[in-house]
């Protein structure tokens, strides 16, 4: 290291720690006073050259007073000290309270005396100064606090500290899996980073800013480490929060910061986490009085933008699950030029992210990684990493060797469901209710033409809230809906209060969120798919939603009178399907008593026992089969006995 490195290193010291520099500061002047003024200072008017110090007793120093060996006597608050007659000697003793004989002793004997301050200047200065100089400390101590959790400079303002440090992400393609649309789109970002001369020279521009686009959980942040796991390059990763803080300026000049050390480095790549923490509209903000230390920032990281020229080697990738709240100037062209989106996976993506994780997992030879890529639909990478590790922790408790794939099928059912309760206890009436509640829903969701079919039936309480529950599994992945899988949706969902009206003879509250569905369905179908006469092609509310379809709003546009026949086909609408449901209940009555009896016995049955239970109804009663045919194995564990449910009652 040179010499110009080290004199910088030690001014950043002394500059980052104000309070050690002060200290140090104050040791020094007071060791000089010390050593110009010294011991006792100007007011030891006894001391010479020659003069040495001796410490007596107080009745010593009066036998010397009375023999006349003393010339000069000082009488301080604390110390009398006396010189001898010769000069070479002075004698200290410490004072007695109350004597007034040795003053009487010093004029009869004619001998000079005076009082001295024990104290000097210095002393007494610093006496005054030290309360002041104590809370200069103390306020220096805290503002060096806040420096350094706001960056340099006076509290903080105007410079910013190191937010982040580059790395090289040994993360590759091959570890990101169910988004080979995106990692395509990204591909030509890393053959630029490795080769930016072969761009530069045919005159190509690559993007500068390439924004992800995804839901929580769809593997952003591990794409973009890929990208620079790939390329070879520094990755700085910082997330939009880290820019803000109370002081304005501060989030603009970690900006700066954080784009000169990605110069330096370059090629590299900027990975800003959750954009929208800064970069929101600043329209919407100057309606509700808007934030100067946010907008700053975001003109600050626009101006770093442009400030790149199309053959500066460093990209800035940026993520976010809200891009309809980014402001317009950053989305346009020659920022962030490119948006990339990184969805949920489908069915083949799915299997390869289990599969992704299952390397470092030990699995069965059972394990039918598809089955449960078919039972995930609409899972997220992330909840699909959660599933696999929920399974190796179920295995782990049971001491298994590896993990089955009855463990795969517990984790997703307490990824879709929530944690099984166990020990909470129904009354035999409850259970009774949920049984034919569940049932409901599964006879309907297995014999309705559109409907999804049905993977497990439980009465085992789950989460929060249900006492039972009913698993619907999708034959393929599905990005729309048709008219009369709309409706099979809303017979599915009255099954269960058609069940308890039909077998119970009296409806609960268990279907409340049922009704709520069903109602927010047919709904739908008026007045944003254009399903129904009432309104015919018109859509009466306008979506406000969110790019994940939450938190959104809606702008009702339609009058009075529509509104009302609105309410009324709705209402006639769930009641011609109830009527249509309970009379498929009331033709499938034995096929449910069945189901219920096996609910019984097994508290859980699943899919195929449900299918073989109304496949045997139907050939019994010379009924049409609505069900596709099973496998016989699970034929001897649906033989029994349907008086179960009355003797749990009783």
């Amino acid at each position: 290291m040179s010499k110009q490195e080290n004199k910088n290193n030690n001014n950043n010291f002394f500059n980052q720690n104000p309070l050690i520099t002060f200290a140090m500061f104050s040791v020094v002047v007071i060791l000089v006073f010390k050593m110009f003024v010294g011991e006792g200072g100007a007011n030891n008017s006894l001391a010479t050259t020659n003069t040495r110090t001796q410490q007596v007793s107080y009745s010593e120093l009066k036998s010397l007073v009375a023999s006349k060996s003393v010339k000069k006597v000082e009488i301080g608050q604390s110390f009398i000290r006396a010189i001898s007659t010769d000069g070479s000697k002075i004698y200290t003793t410490r004072i007695v309270k109350g004597d007034t004989k040795l003053v009487e002793e010093l004029d009869k004997q004619g001998i000079e005396y005076s009082g001295f301050s024990e104290t000097n200047w210095f002393t007494e200065m610093f006496g005054w100064l030290f309360p002041f100089l104590l809370i200069i400390g103390v306020w220096m101590f805290f503002a060096s606090r806040m420096q350094k959790s706001m960056g340099g400079g006076i509290l903080g303002m105007g410079q910013s500290k190191k937010m982040v440090s580059s790395e090289k992400p040994k993360t590759k393609f091959d570890d990101v899996a169910g988004v080979e649309e995106a990692k395509e789109e990204v591909q030509e970002i890393v053959d630029f980073l490795k080769y930016p001369g072969r761009y530069v020279e045919i005159g190509a521009k690559i993007p500068k800013g390439v924004l992800l686009v995804g839901s929580p959980g769809t593997g952003k942040t591990l794409l973009a480490k890929a990208v620079a796991g790939e390329a070879e390059v520094p990755f700085f990763s910082v997330s939009g929060s880290s820019f803000i803080e109370m002081f304005v300026g501060v989030g603009a000049a970690r900006v700066r910061d954080l784009f000169e050390q990605a110069k330096k480095d370059a090629p590299s790549i900027i990975f800003i986490d959750e954009i929208d923490a800064i970069g929101k509209s600043r329209a919407a903000g100057a309606q509700m009085g808007g934030n100067d230390e946010r907008e700053q920032t975001l003109n600050q990281l626009l101006a770093e933008m442009d400030g790149f020229g199309t053959d500066t080697p460093v990209i800035i990738l940026a993520a976010t699950n809200r891009p309809e709240i980014l402001d317009a100037a950053l989305m346009r062209p020659g920022r962030f030029d490119r948006q990339v989106l990184v969805d949920k996976p489908d069915f083949e993506g799915r299997v390869k992210i289990l599969k992704v994780h299952m390397k470092s997992v030990k699995m069965d030879d059972d394990v039918d990684v598809e089955e449960v890529a078919r039972l995930t639909a609409g899972l997220a990478g992330a909840d699909l990493a959660n599933v696999v590790n929920e399974a190796a922790l179920l295995a782990g408790r049971k001491s298994q060797k590896t993990v089955k794939q009855k463990d795969l099928f517990e984790s997703v059912e307490r990824a879709l469901a929530g944690l099984a309760k166990k020990s909470r206890r129904i009354n035999p009436k409850e259970k009774k209710i949920v049984a034919y509640h569940e049932s409901g829903h599964a006879l309907l969701a297995e014999t309705t033409e559109g409907a999804k079919k049905v993977s497990k039936v439980s009465i085992v309480p789950r989460g929060l809230a249900a006492l039972g529950y009913t698993l619907n599994k999708p034959e393929e992945d599905k990005f729309m809906m048709q008219r009369h899988e709309l409706w099979a949706e809303v017979d599915v969902l009255l099954g269960g209060r058609a069940a308890e009206e039909v077998f119970i003879g009296e409806i609960s509250t268990g279907a409340g969120n049922d009704l709520e569905r069903a109602t927010d369905i047919i709904k739908s179908m008026v007045q944003t798919y254009g399903m129904s006469d009432i309104a015919g092609l018109m859509v009466l509310e306008k979506s406000r939603q969110s790019f994940l379809g939450a938190g959104g709003g809606a702008a009702r546009e339609y009058s009075e009178k529509m509104a009302e026949d609105m309410d009324e086909f709705i209402k006639s609408s769930l009641e011609e399907h109830y009527k249509a449901v309970v009379a498929r209940l009331e033709e499938y009555r034995g096929a449910i008593e069945d189901m219920v009896a096996l609910l019984y016995k097994k508290e859980n049955i699943t899919g195929d026992e449900v299918r073989e239970i109304i496949i045997n109804f139907e050939k019994e009663n010379g009924i049409d089969s609505k069900v596709s045919e099973v496998s016989d194995e699970i034929a001897d564990e649906l033989k029994v006995d349907a008086s179960m449910v009355d003797q749990d009652e009783k």
